[in-house]
C-alpha cells in the first residue's frame, strides 16, 4: 500500500463520488418490497375518498340522549345505503363503510338499545363524531412517497392506498462475487490439507440481498494471475458492481490488483487506516465499481458493510448513510494507534441508556465474533485505553 492510509470517510466519500444511479423499470406492488423509488408517488383522489364510519354503530343526525330512532337501512362496507337520514331516522352502519347522506355523525353500537325496527340512545351524539372524512389520511396531488425511499410495509400499503398499482423503481445493481484462494472449499466439501470452507461468499450473498441488490452465482478465483484476470473480465462485461474477497494485499500470490489494472480499472484508492480492513481496494471501469475486500471473514464483513454498501444504496438512489447511533462503551478497548477500529458490539439498553458491549475475541480472522453482534463500534486510533462508559458511535449491522 503506496502512500499515506486514508480515513473510513475519506474511502466512503471516493466510493460515492463514482456512483452513478442505475435506469428505472416499472414493478408491480407485489413486487415492490425493498426496491427503491425512481420518481414520487402522488395521491391519485382522497383517503378516504367519502365520509365513513370509524366504528360498527349507526349513523344518525347528532342530538342529545335518550331519543328513540327508526332503524331505515343500512349501510356496509362496498355496499353503501342511497337512503337519506332525517330527524328520527337512523342507519346501521359498519366500520369503513359510507355515511349516509343526511346523517352528521356515528352513534357507537354500544351507546343504543334495540328494539324492534328501532333503537334508543343512550349517550349524546356530537357533531362528526365516529366519521372519518374525506382527505383526512391523503389529499389528492399529495406526494405521499419520495424518490429515494425504500419500500418496506408501510411504504407499500401507503402506495397502494394513494392509488398506485405499479411502482416506479431503481433497477437493482448486479453484483458479481469472487473469493481467491486455492485453499478454498465450497460449504460441506470435505477439507483436505491446509484447505478451508469458503465462509465469505454465502456471507457476501446475504450482504448484497440484504442491501437491495442482485447477487449473481458466486466464483473462486484460484491463485493464478490469468484464470484470476479472466474471471474478473468475464464480470466486468456483466454486472454493476464486482466485490472480490482477499487477494489484494502484498503477498506473492495476491493477484487481484495486477489483474485490475490490466483490465483497466482505475484505481481510487488501496489502503484504509481501519481496522481490521487496512488493504481495502477500490477502483471503477466505465461505471462499473471494483471492491478488493480482506480476505479474514471479520474484515470482508466490516469492509462491505461501510463500504460497499453505501455504494449499493446510492446506485438505487437511496440515501447511503448507514443507520447510526450514540452509545456507551461497555468495556474498555485498547486503541490502535494509527487506525480506527470497527469493533463488533452488542447494543443493551441501561438505565435510559444504550452500552455497546464488545462482543468477544475482535480477531478478524474469528468469524463467530459476528455471532449476535448488532453493529460496529468505532474507537478513534490513539495511545491507550477507551475508558468505559466513554462516548462511541455505533452503525447497525442489519
Amino acid at each position: 500500500m503506496a502512500g499515506e492510509l486514508i480515513s473510513i470517510e475519506q474511502a466512503k466519500r471516493k466510493v460515492l463520488d463514482a456512483v452513478q444511479p442505475l435506469a428505472r423499470e416499472t414493478v408491480t406492488i407485489a413486487d415492490g418490497l425493498g426496491r427503491v423509488l425512481a420518481e414520487d408517488v402522488v395521491a391519485s383522489g382522497h383517503v378516504p375518498p367519502f365520509p365513513s364510519s370509524a366504528m360498527d354503530g349507526y349513523a344518525v343526525k347528532a342530538a342529545p340522549a335518550f331519543r328513540s330512532l327508526s332503524v331505515i337501512g343500512e349501510s356496509r362496507a362496498g355496499s353503501p345505503s342511497d337512503a337519506v337520514v332525517t330527524s328520527g331516522e337512523a342507519i346501521r352502519v359498519s366500520t369503513g363503510a359510507a355515511v349516509p347522506e343526511g346523517a352528521d355523525a356515528v352513534i357507537r353500537q354500544e351507546d343504543v338499545e334495540q328494539e324492534a325496527g328501532m333503537i334508543r340512545t343512550t349517550a349524546e351524539t356530537a357533531a362528526g363524531a365516529n366519521i372519518r372524512w374525506p382527505g383526512e389520511d391523503l389529499r389528492r396531488g399529495e406526494t405521499v412517497l419520495r424518490a429515494g425511499t425504500v419500500l418496506g410495509t408501510a411504504e407499500l400499503g401507503t402506495a397502494v392506498a394513494a392509488g398506485a398499482g405499479e411502482l416506479g423503481v431503481t433497477r437493482r445493481p448486479q453484483v458479481a462475487i469472487f473469493s481467491t484462494g486455492d485453499e478454498l472449499r465450497a460449504p460441506g466439501e470435505p477439507l483436505g490439507p491446509g484447505e478451508i470452507h469458503n465462509s465469505n461468499a454465502p456471507m457476501l450473498i446475504a450482504l448484497t440481498v440484504r442491501a437491495g441488490a442482485s447477487a449473481l452465482t458466486p466464483e473462486r478465483l484460484p491463485d493464478d494471475r490469468l484464470h484470476t484476470q479472466a474471471g474478473l473480465e468475464g464480470a466486468l462485461g456483466g454486472a454493476d458492481v464486482v466485490v472480490i474477497s482477499g487477494g489484494v494485499s502484498v503477498g506473492p500470490h495476491d493477484h487481484v490488483r495486477p489483474a485490475l489494472g490490466a483490465l483497466g480499472v482505475a484505481e481510487r484508492f488501496w489502503g484504509v487506516a481501519l481496522q481490521p480492513g487496512k488493504p481495502t481496494w477500490f477502483g471503477e471501469r466505465d461505471g462499473k465499481l471494483v471492491f478488493g475486500l480482506p480476505g479474514n471473514p471479520v474484515s470482508t464483513v466490516v469492509t462491505f458493510t461501510l463500504f460497499v454498501r453505501p455504494a449499493l444504496a446510492a446506485l438505487q438512489g437511496a440515501h447511503p448513510g448507514g443507520r447510526r447511533a450514540q452509545a456507551r462503551l461497555g468495556l474498555a478497548i485498547r486503541r490502535n494507534p494509527a487506525r480506527e477500529q470497527a469493533v463488533r458490539v452488542r447494543l443493551e439498553d441501561r438505565d435510559s441508556a444504550t452500552i455497546a458491549i464488545p462482543n468477544g475475541p475482535q480477531g478478524s480472522h474469528l468469524v463467530t465474533s459476528l455471532l449476535g453482534a448488532d453493529a460496529l463500534a468505532f474507537i478513534p486510533a490513539g495511545d491507550g485505553e477507551l475508558a468505559p462508559d466513554a462516548p462511541v458511535t455505533v452503525e447497525y449491522l442489519d
